[in-house]
Protein backbone atom coordinates (compact mmCIF):
# COMPACT_ATOMS: atom_id res chain seq x y z
CA UNK A 1 0.00 0.00 0.00
CA UNK A 2 1.22 2.95 -1.01
CA UNK A 3 1.98 5.44 1.65
CA UNK A 4 1.27 8.32 -0.19
CA UNK A 5 -2.11 9.32 -1.62
CA UNK A 6 -3.86 12.24 -3.27
CA UNK A 7 -7.69 13.10 -4.16
CA UNK A 8 -8.14 15.86 -6.91
CA UNK A 9 -11.44 17.48 -6.92
CA UNK A 10 -12.55 20.30 -9.34
CA UNK A 11 -11.37 21.24 -12.89
CA UNK A 12 -8.62 20.33 -14.84
CA UNK A 13 -6.05 22.65 -13.29
CA UNK A 14 -5.96 20.88 -10.44
CA UNK A 15 -5.60 18.22 -12.31
CA UNK A 16 -2.46 19.59 -13.38
CA UNK A 17 -1.91 20.74 -9.71
CA UNK A 18 -1.63 17.28 -8.40
CA UNK A 19 0.74 16.74 -10.56
CA UNK A 20 2.84 19.14 -9.36
CA UNK A 21 2.18 18.22 -5.50
CA UNK A 22 3.20 14.72 -6.59
CA UNK A 23 6.59 16.21 -7.89
CA UNK A 24 7.11 18.06 -4.87
CA UNK A 25 6.27 15.12 -2.25
CA UNK A 26 8.55 13.13 -4.19
CA UNK A 27 11.00 11.33 -1.80
CA UNK A 28 8.48 12.61 1.40
CA UNK A 29 9.67 10.88 4.99
CA UNK A 30 6.40 9.85 6.20
CA UNK A 31 7.86 8.39 9.13
CA UNK A 32 5.65 5.26 8.15
CA UNK A 33 2.49 6.81 8.53
CA UNK A 34 -0.56 7.40 5.59
CA UNK A 35 -0.51 10.62 4.38
CA UNK A 36 -3.60 11.67 1.84
CA UNK A 37 -3.61 14.68 0.17
CA UNK A 38 -6.89 15.74 -0.85
CA UNK A 39 -6.82 18.94 -3.62
CA UNK A 40 -10.05 20.72 -3.16
CA UNK A 41 -12.09 22.86 -5.19
CA UNK A 42 -14.32 25.72 -3.97
CA UNK A 43 -16.11 26.83 -7.03
CA UNK A 44 -19.14 26.05 -4.78
CA UNK A 45 -20.06 25.59 -1.01
CA UNK A 46 -21.10 21.91 -2.12
CA UNK A 47 -17.28 21.57 -3.66
CA UNK A 48 -15.73 22.23 -0.13
CA UNK A 49 -18.34 20.04 1.72
CA UNK A 50 -17.14 16.97 -0.43
CA UNK A 51 -13.65 17.28 0.13
CA UNK A 52 -14.26 17.61 3.93
CA UNK A 53 -16.38 14.71 3.39
CA UNK A 54 -13.79 12.59 1.63
CA UNK A 55 -11.33 13.90 4.53
CA UNK A 56 -14.08 12.59 7.05
CA UNK A 57 -14.63 8.98 5.20
CA UNK A 58 -10.70 8.35 5.35
CA UNK A 59 -9.84 9.72 8.77
CA UNK A 60 -13.04 7.16 9.93
CA UNK A 61 -10.96 4.47 7.45
CA UNK A 62 -7.65 4.98 8.74
CA UNK A 63 -7.51 7.19 12.40
CA UNK A 64 -3.82 7.00 12.33
CA UNK A 65 -3.31 8.09 8.88
CA UNK A 66 -2.55 12.15 8.30
CA UNK A 67 -5.28 14.00 5.99
CA UNK A 68 -3.91 17.15 4.50
CA UNK A 69 -6.29 19.70 3.15
CA UNK A 70 -4.50 21.97 0.47
CA UNK A 71 -6.02 24.05 -2.71
CA UNK A 72 -8.88 26.35 -3.50
CA UNK A 73 -10.88 25.32 -0.05
CA UNK A 74 -8.10 25.50 2.06
CA UNK A 75 -7.61 29.31 0.93
CA UNK A 76 -10.88 30.70 0.83
CA UNK A 77 -13.27 28.62 3.03
CA UNK A 78 -11.43 28.72 6.44
CA UNK A 79 -14.39 29.48 8.29
CA UNK A 80 -15.23 25.47 7.95
CA UNK A 81 -12.17 23.64 6.68
CA UNK A 82 -9.63 25.17 9.85
CA UNK A 83 -12.44 23.77 12.67
CA UNK A 84 -12.62 20.35 10.60
CA UNK A 85 -11.16 17.81 12.94
CA UNK A 86 -10.91 15.20 10.56
CA UNK A 87 -8.19 17.04 8.58
CA UNK A 88 -4.78 17.51 10.06
CA UNK A 89 -3.13 19.69 8.34
CA UNK A 90 -4.47 22.78 6.24
CA UNK A 91 -2.24 23.99 3.67
CA UNK A 92 -3.37 26.89 1.50
CA UNK A 93 -2.71 27.60 -2.39
CA UNK A 94 -0.17 30.62 -1.14
CA UNK A 95 2.01 27.51 0.39
CA UNK A 96 1.48 24.72 -2.19
CA UNK A 97 5.12 25.18 -2.66
CA UNK A 98 6.62 25.00 0.86
CA UNK A 99 3.78 21.49 1.10
CA UNK A 100 6.50 19.07 1.46
CA UNK A 101 8.79 21.03 4.23
CA UNK A 102 5.99 21.42 5.81
CA UNK A 103 4.53 17.86 6.08
CA UNK A 104 7.53 16.60 6.83
CA UNK A 105 8.06 19.47 10.03
CA UNK A 106 4.40 18.35 10.75
CA UNK A 107 5.20 14.78 11.43
CA UNK A 108 8.59 15.59 13.48
CA UNK A 109 6.62 17.26 15.75
CA UNK A 110 6.62 16.11 19.03
CA UNK A 111 5.00 18.85 20.54
CA UNK A 112 1.56 20.72 18.90
CA UNK A 113 2.14 21.26 15.47
CA UNK A 114 1.01 24.23 13.37
CA UNK A 115 -2.26 23.41 11.84
CA UNK A 116 -3.30 25.97 9.65
CA UNK A 117 -0.64 27.18 6.85
CA UNK A 118 -2.10 30.32 4.64
CA UNK A 119 -1.39 33.57 3.49
CA UNK A 120 -2.48 37.00 0.91
CA UNK A 121 -3.05 35.21 -2.36
CA UNK A 122 -2.61 38.24 -4.17
CA UNK A 123 0.69 38.04 -2.93
CA UNK A 124 2.01 35.27 -4.99
CA UNK A 125 4.13 35.86 -7.78
CA UNK A 126 5.12 32.68 -9.14
CA UNK A 127 3.77 30.15 -11.55
CA UNK A 128 5.66 26.83 -12.32
CA UNK A 129 6.09 25.50 -15.43
CA UNK A 130 5.42 21.47 -14.84
CA UNK A 131 2.49 19.18 -14.08
CA UNK A 132 1.35 15.49 -14.26
CA UNK A 133 1.46 13.13 -16.95
CA UNK A 134 -1.66 10.76 -17.25
CA UNK A 135 -2.87 8.21 -18.94
CA UNK A 136 0.75 5.95 -20.10
CA UNK A 137 2.38 9.13 -20.35
CA UNK A 138 -0.26 9.76 -23.63
CA UNK A 139 -1.43 13.17 -22.54
CA UNK A 140 -0.34 16.13 -20.54
CA UNK A 141 -2.81 19.25 -19.20
CA UNK A 142 0.16 22.12 -19.09
CA UNK A 143 -0.78 24.99 -16.79
CA UNK A 144 0.51 28.04 -18.74
CA UNK A 145 -1.50 30.87 -16.47
CA UNK A 146 -3.09 31.05 -13.22
CA UNK A 147 -5.68 33.23 -11.34
CA UNK A 148 -8.14 35.52 -12.23
CA UNK A 149 -8.99 39.76 -12.71
CA UNK A 150 -12.02 39.44 -13.52
CA UNK A 151 -13.95 39.21 -10.58
CA UNK A 152 -17.27 38.37 -11.77
CA UNK A 153 -20.11 38.21 -9.19
CA UNK A 154 -20.98 34.42 -8.59
CA UNK A 155 -17.36 33.63 -8.30
CA UNK A 156 -14.95 33.11 -5.73
CA UNK A 157 -11.97 31.55 -7.98
CA UNK A 158 -10.07 34.86 -8.17
CA UNK A 159 -9.90 35.20 -3.99
CA UNK A 160 -8.91 31.23 -4.36
CA UNK A 161 -6.15 31.27 -7.06
CA UNK A 162 -5.07 35.29 -6.80
CA UNK A 163 -4.24 38.00 -9.59
CA UNK A 164 -3.42 36.43 -13.04
CA UNK A 165 0.02 35.61 -13.55
CA UNK A 166 0.96 33.45 -16.54
CA UNK A 167 4.12 31.39 -17.92
CA UNK A 168 6.88 32.40 -20.11
CA UNK A 169 6.07 31.33 -24.02
CA UNK A 170 10.11 30.19 -23.72
CA UNK A 171 9.09 27.99 -20.65
CA UNK A 172 5.66 26.71 -22.41
CA UNK A 173 7.70 25.88 -25.90
CA UNK A 174 10.18 24.40 -23.29
CA UNK A 175 8.18 22.32 -21.31
CA UNK A 176 6.02 21.06 -24.60
CA UNK A 177 9.12 19.78 -25.86
CA UNK A 178 10.22 18.02 -22.94
CA UNK A 179 6.83 16.34 -22.89
CA UNK A 180 7.38 15.44 -26.70
CA UNK A 181 10.40 13.63 -25.44
CA UNK A 182 8.96 11.70 -22.14
CA UNK A 183 6.56 9.99 -25.21
CA UNK A 184 3.37 12.63 -24.75
CA UNK A 185 1.49 12.90 -27.85
CA UNK A 186 -1.30 15.44 -26.51
CA UNK A 187 -0.86 18.39 -24.68
CA UNK A 188 -3.84 20.33 -23.15
CA UNK A 189 -3.04 24.05 -22.63
CA UNK A 190 -5.19 24.90 -19.40
CA UNK A 191 -5.46 28.01 -16.99
CA UNK A 192 -7.71 29.38 -14.83
CA UNK A 193 -8.66 32.09 -17.40
CA UNK A 194 -6.58 31.71 -20.38
CA UNK A 195 -7.91 34.85 -21.59
CA UNK A 196 -5.68 36.85 -19.05
CA UNK A 197 -2.85 35.20 -20.89
CA UNK A 198 -0.14 37.59 -21.16
CA UNK A 199 4.06 36.56 -21.75
CA UNK A 200 5.73 39.42 -19.50
CA UNK A 201 8.67 39.51 -21.61
CA UNK A 202 7.31 39.42 -24.68
CA UNK A 203 3.59 40.65 -24.46
CA UNK A 204 2.51 37.70 -26.49
CA UNK A 205 -1.41 36.92 -26.16
CA UNK A 206 -2.82 33.47 -25.87
CA UNK A 207 -3.38 33.83 -29.53
CA UNK A 208 0.26 34.26 -29.68
CA UNK A 209 1.17 31.57 -27.88
CA UNK A 210 -0.73 28.99 -29.76
CA UNK A 211 1.20 30.33 -33.34
CA UNK A 212 4.47 29.36 -31.14
CA UNK A 213 3.38 26.33 -29.81
CA UNK A 214 2.77 25.18 -32.92
CA UNK A 215 6.05 26.36 -34.51
CA UNK A 216 8.72 25.77 -32.39
CA UNK A 217 7.57 21.97 -30.92
CA UNK A 218 6.59 18.63 -32.56
CA UNK A 219 3.96 18.03 -30.27
CA UNK A 220 1.89 15.34 -32.50
CA UNK A 221 -1.77 17.18 -31.07
CA UNK A 222 -2.88 20.23 -28.89
CA UNK A 223 -6.44 20.76 -26.83
CA UNK A 224 -7.27 23.92 -25.40
CA UNK A 225 -9.03 25.06 -22.57
CA UNK A 226 -12.35 27.51 -21.81
CA UNK A 227 -12.49 30.76 -23.54
CA UNK A 228 -14.91 33.38 -22.96
CA UNK A 229 -16.33 34.76 -26.41
CA UNK A 230 -14.92 37.70 -26.35
CA UNK A 231 -11.55 35.79 -26.19
CA UNK A 232 -12.43 34.02 -29.81
CA UNK A 233 -11.20 35.75 -32.70
CA UNK A 234 -10.59 35.08 -36.22
CA UNK A 235 -6.76 35.32 -36.03
CA UNK A 236 -7.06 32.65 -33.25
CA UNK A 237 -9.52 30.23 -35.78
CA UNK A 238 -7.16 30.30 -38.62
CA UNK A 239 -4.97 28.22 -36.97
CA UNK A 240 -6.54 25.76 -36.52
CA UNK A 241 -5.88 24.97 -40.19
CA UNK A 242 -2.84 23.22 -38.75
CA UNK A 243 -4.82 19.91 -37.80
CA UNK A 244 -2.50 19.41 -34.64
CA UNK A 245 -5.06 22.23 -32.93
CA UNK A 246 -7.82 19.84 -31.64
CA UNK A 247 -11.47 21.01 -32.95
CA UNK A 248 -12.85 20.65 -29.59
CA UNK A 249 -14.24 23.98 -27.58
CA UNK A 250 -15.11 24.75 -24.50
CA UNK A 251 -16.67 28.12 -23.94
CA UNK A 252 -17.38 29.79 -20.40
CA UNK A 253 -21.10 31.83 -21.67
CA UNK A 254 -22.73 31.49 -18.15
CA UNK A 255 -25.65 32.96 -19.18
CA UNK A 256 -27.28 34.06 -23.12
CA UNK A 257 -28.66 37.12 -21.81
CA UNK A 258 -27.53 40.40 -21.86
CA UNK A 259 -28.74 41.83 -18.81
CA UNK A 260 -27.70 38.77 -16.43
CA UNK A 261 -24.42 38.73 -18.37
CA UNK A 262 -24.33 42.49 -17.38
CA UNK A 263 -25.04 41.45 -13.61
CA UNK A 264 -22.53 38.90 -13.34
CA UNK A 265 -19.82 41.08 -14.64
CA UNK A 266 -19.30 39.32 -17.84
CA UNK A 267 -17.82 41.70 -20.71
CA UNK A 268 -19.75 40.31 -23.55
CA UNK A 269 -23.86 40.20 -24.78
CA UNK A 270 -25.50 37.48 -25.87
CA UNK A 271 -25.04 39.02 -28.96
CA UNK A 272 -21.61 38.23 -28.69
CA UNK A 273 -22.39 34.85 -27.34
CA UNK A 274 -24.04 34.11 -30.42
CA UNK A 275 -21.50 35.35 -32.89
CA UNK A 276 -18.72 33.74 -31.42
CA UNK A 277 -20.25 30.23 -31.40
CA UNK A 278 -20.80 31.12 -35.50
CA UNK A 279 -17.69 31.84 -36.07
CA UNK A 280 -16.73 28.48 -34.27
CA UNK A 281 -19.10 26.89 -36.91
CA UNK A 282 -17.88 28.74 -40.08
CA UNK A 283 -13.24 28.40 -39.59
CA UNK A 284 -13.71 24.76 -37.64
CA UNK A 285 -16.89 23.01 -39.00
CA UNK A 286 -17.25 20.09 -37.31
CA UNK A 287 -15.90 21.12 -34.06
CA UNK A 288 -17.06 19.67 -30.92
CA UNK A 289 -18.34 22.47 -28.92
CA UNK A 290 -18.86 22.28 -25.04
CA UNK A 291 -20.49 25.22 -22.60
CA UNK A 292 -20.51 26.27 -19.26
CA UNK A 293 -24.11 27.75 -18.67
CA UNK A 294 -25.48 29.05 -15.53
CA UNK A 295 -29.20 28.71 -15.00
CA UNK A 296 -31.77 30.98 -11.92
CA UNK A 297 -28.71 33.66 -11.07
CA UNK A 298 -30.69 36.07 -8.73
CA UNK A 299 -31.69 38.60 -11.41
CA UNK A 300 -32.41 35.99 -14.21
CA UNK A 301 -35.99 36.73 -14.41
CA UNK A 302 -38.27 34.20 -16.70
CA UNK A 303 -38.35 36.26 -19.72
CA UNK A 304 -34.15 36.56 -19.44
CA UNK A 305 -33.93 32.92 -18.84
CA UNK A 306 -36.23 32.90 -22.39
CA UNK A 307 -33.85 34.92 -23.83
CA UNK A 308 -30.76 32.37 -23.02
CA UNK A 309 -33.21 29.42 -24.17
CA UNK A 310 -34.02 30.88 -27.65
CA UNK A 311 -30.18 31.76 -27.86
CA UNK A 312 -28.84 28.39 -27.53
CA UNK A 313 -31.98 26.99 -29.30
CA UNK A 314 -30.70 29.12 -32.74
CA UNK A 315 -27.21 28.84 -32.12
CA UNK A 316 -24.19 25.71 -32.86
CA UNK A 317 -22.92 23.87 -30.38
CA UNK A 318 -22.90 20.11 -28.85
CA UNK A 319 -23.03 20.23 -25.29
CA UNK A 320 -24.06 22.47 -22.23
CA UNK A 321 -23.21 21.50 -18.83
CA UNK A 322 -25.48 23.77 -16.81
CA UNK A 323 -25.19 24.34 -12.67
CA UNK A 324 -28.73 25.65 -11.23
CA UNK A 325 -27.11 29.23 -9.54
CA UNK A 326 -25.73 28.08 -5.94
CA UNK A 327 -25.18 30.89 -3.64
CA UNK A 328 -21.54 31.10 -2.84
CA UNK A 329 -20.28 32.99 -0.02
CA UNK A 330 -17.56 35.53 -0.40
CA UNK A 331 -18.64 37.06 -4.08
CA UNK A 332 -21.22 39.63 -4.47
CA UNK A 333 -23.76 37.86 -6.21
CA UNK A 334 -24.34 36.14 -2.52
CA UNK A 335 -25.32 40.13 -1.17
CA UNK A 336 -28.44 40.76 -3.63
CA UNK A 337 -31.36 41.04 -2.68
CA UNK A 338 -33.22 39.40 -5.77
CA UNK A 339 -33.56 35.47 -5.55
CA UNK A 340 -34.83 32.70 -8.32
CA UNK A 341 -36.67 29.82 -5.98
CA UNK A 342 -35.00 26.52 -5.64
CA UNK A 343 -38.04 25.34 -7.38
CA UNK A 344 -37.16 27.09 -10.17
CA UNK A 345 -34.27 27.16 -10.56
CA UNK A 346 -33.78 23.46 -11.21
CA UNK A 347 -36.51 23.61 -13.62
CA UNK A 348 -34.56 25.99 -15.31
CA UNK A 349 -31.85 23.54 -15.34
CA UNK A 350 -34.19 20.51 -16.25
CA UNK A 351 -34.92 22.44 -19.90
CA UNK A 352 -31.57 23.43 -20.69
CA UNK A 353 -30.88 20.12 -20.23
CA UNK A 354 -32.92 18.31 -22.17
CA UNK A 355 -32.04 20.62 -24.92
CA UNK A 356 -28.34 19.39 -24.62
CA UNK A 357 -29.49 15.45 -24.59
CA UNK A 358 -31.39 16.33 -27.39
CA UNK A 359 -28.29 18.24 -29.28
CA UNK A 360 -25.94 16.12 -28.46
CA UNK A 361 -27.58 12.94 -29.35
CA UNK A 362 -27.98 14.49 -32.62
CA UNK A 363 -24.62 15.46 -32.97
CA UNK A 364 -23.55 11.74 -32.07
CA UNK A 365 -25.83 10.32 -34.68
CA UNK A 366 -23.69 12.32 -37.38
CA UNK A 367 -21.17 10.27 -36.57
CA UNK A 368 -21.90 6.99 -37.97
CA UNK A 369 -19.71 6.42 -40.88
CA UNK A 370 -17.07 9.11 -39.87
CA UNK A 371 -13.17 8.67 -39.98
CA UNK A 372 -11.23 10.27 -37.02
CA UNK A 373 -7.99 10.67 -35.31
CA UNK A 374 -7.77 8.40 -32.45
CA UNK A 375 -5.18 8.72 -29.61
CA UNK A 376 -4.96 5.24 -27.96
CA UNK A 377 -5.34 5.52 -24.31
CA UNK A 378 -4.77 2.98 -21.84
CA UNK A 379 -8.83 1.52 -21.94
CA UNK A 380 -9.73 2.69 -25.77
CA UNK A 381 -9.20 6.21 -27.46
CA UNK A 382 -9.91 9.67 -27.64
CA UNK A 383 -10.75 11.35 -30.78
CA UNK A 384 -9.30 14.83 -31.44
CA UNK A 385 -12.91 15.93 -31.74
CA UNK A 386 -13.26 15.05 -28.10
CA UNK A 387 -15.25 11.51 -28.56
CA UNK A 388 -14.38 9.15 -25.77
CA UNK A 389 -13.96 5.63 -29.04
CA UNK A 390 -14.48 2.22 -28.09
CA UNK A 391 -11.15 1.01 -30.51
CA UNK A 392 -11.93 -2.16 -32.39
CA UNK A 393 -8.73 -3.61 -34.25
CA UNK A 394 -7.33 -6.83 -35.35
CA UNK A 395 -3.67 -6.01 -34.25
CA UNK A 396 -2.80 -4.84 -30.89
CA UNK A 397 -2.73 -1.38 -30.21
CA UNK A 398 -0.42 0.42 -27.94
CA UNK A 399 -1.03 3.40 -25.41
CA UNK A 400 0.45 6.35 -27.28
CA UNK A 401 -0.29 5.24 -30.90
CA UNK A 402 -2.56 7.57 -32.99
CA UNK A 403 -4.89 5.08 -35.26
CA UNK A 404 -7.48 6.25 -38.29
CA UNK A 405 -10.88 4.44 -37.22
CA UNK A 406 -14.45 5.21 -38.85
CA UNK A 407 -17.02 4.77 -36.77
CA UNK A 408 -19.31 2.15 -37.41
CA UNK A 409 -21.83 1.83 -34.17
CA UNK A 410 -23.31 4.05 -31.08
CA UNK A 411 -23.36 2.50 -27.77
CA UNK A 412 -25.91 3.81 -25.45
CA UNK A 413 -24.87 3.74 -21.37
CA UNK A 414 -27.49 4.30 -19.34
CA UNK A 415 -26.68 7.23 -17.35
CA UNK A 416 -23.51 8.38 -19.16
CA UNK A 417 -22.56 9.15 -22.44
CA UNK A 418 -23.22 7.34 -26.04
CA UNK A 419 -20.14 5.42 -26.57
CA UNK A 420 -18.76 5.75 -30.11
CA UNK A 421 -17.57 2.15 -31.32
CA UNK A 422 -15.18 2.85 -34.27
CA UNK A 423 -12.79 0.29 -36.55
CA UNK A 424 -9.24 0.71 -36.69
CA UNK A 425 -7.67 1.48 -40.03
CA UNK A 426 -4.48 1.46 -39.79
CA UNK A 427 -1.63 3.02 -37.66
CA UNK A 428 -0.44 6.82 -38.26
CA UNK A 429 1.99 7.41 -35.77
Amino acid sequence: MSELEFYTFGCKVNTYDTGLLQQRLTGLETKQKKVHVINSCAVTAEATTEALRRARWLKRKEPDSIVVLTGCAAQVDSKIVDLASEVDLVIANSHKTEIKSIIENFLKSEAAPQKIFRSNIFRKEDLEPGGGVELLHTRSFLKVQDGCNSFCTFCVIPYARGKSRSLSVHDITKRVSELVVLGVREVVLTGIHVGDYQCDETGADFTELMRRVLGETAIARIRLTSFEPIEISEEMLKLFSDDRLCPHFHMSIQSASSKVLTDMKRKYSADKVRASLDQIKTYVPGAFVGMDVIVGFPTETKAHFEETYLNLVASPWSKIHVFPYSERQGTRAALFTETVELRERKARAMRIRELSDERLSFTIQKQLGSVKKVLVLKHGGLSRDYFNIDLQSVTELKPGQEVSAQVIAIQNREGREPLLIAKSLGVLS
